[in-house]
């Protein structure tokens, strides 16, 4: 039978095309993740466990916060800012040694869930954390479904938990705080598949090894390692056993 579409070799060999750059592209996404994952594990585990790091984070005498602690907690944030906005101005490298800093950075304020925490509870709910992580990425790559609209639901649920937490830090309320924690559970699983399906439509649209190709997947790096370092955090604090 006479194939009605000319085009349609044509198209079926875009389509290869597009789907073999969208899987480097989010190959050397999860890549960032990784990096980004290692480096905040190896600093974290070495603020926790080294007291000479530990001082400069906790004036030894007083036994209050130092200047650098309060550096390490907020400093993060400016990071993701600064690499954000800065996108297109910061050249790779510059963006790539952020990223690297910003890992260091983050692992140093997050050392004091392993003084908080016991290693086995953190070791439980890291291992927790990797498998919902790692299904809700796999669904969101394989889903045929879009999900646009159910990411805007997540990022509005978000904003809420910002909103909340800020609100609790005046409240105390241990019982607010539980609820703002299933909450950024489900936010945060719902922003996995979410996030590694707009990664993979913009991979897909991407040359390989243009420097816009390399700045991306190092953004992409960066979201799906701030969504899975805040599922772990939600469910730290659900299931963590304190010392």
């Amino acid at each position: 039978m006479e194939n009605q579409n000319p085009d349609y070799t044509y198209q079926n060999v875009i389509q290869i095309e597009d789907a073999d750059q969208s899987r480097r592209f989010i190959a050397s996404v999860f890549l960032w993740m990784f990096v980004a994952l290692g480096i905040s594990s190896i600093s974290a585990y070495a603020f926790s466990n080294d007291l000479s790091l530990l001082r400069l984070l906790f004036d030894e005498t007083t036994k209050q916060p130092t200047i650098f602690f309060y550096v390490t907690m907020f400093s993060p944030l400016a990071f993701v800012l600064l690499m954000s906005f800065g996108l297109n101005k910061i050249s790779y490298v510059g963006l790539t040694l952020l990223y690297i800093a910003y890992s260091v950075v983050t692992g140093i304020s997050l050392s004091f869930i392993l003084l908080a925490y016991t290693a086995s509870s953190v070791l439980g709910v890291f291992l927790t954390s990797s498998l919902v992580f790692g299904v809700m990425a796999v669904a969101g790559y394989t889903t045929k479904t879009d999900l646009t609209k159910f990411g805007s639901l997540m990022i509005m649920g978000l904003i809420g938990i910002v909103i909340a937490s800020l609100v609790n830090m005046f409240l105390h309320s241990s019982g607010l705080d539980m609820i703002i924690s299933y909450i950024g559970v489900a936010v945060f699983v719902g922003l996995t598949a979410y996030d590694v399906q707009k990664l993979k439509r913009i991979g897909s649209g991407l040359e390989y090894g243009e420097a816009s190709y390399k700045k991306m997947a190092l953004m992409g790096g960066l979201t799906l390692y701030l969504d899975f370092i805040n599922l772990f955090l939600m469910l730290l604090r659900i299931f963590g056993r304190r010392r």
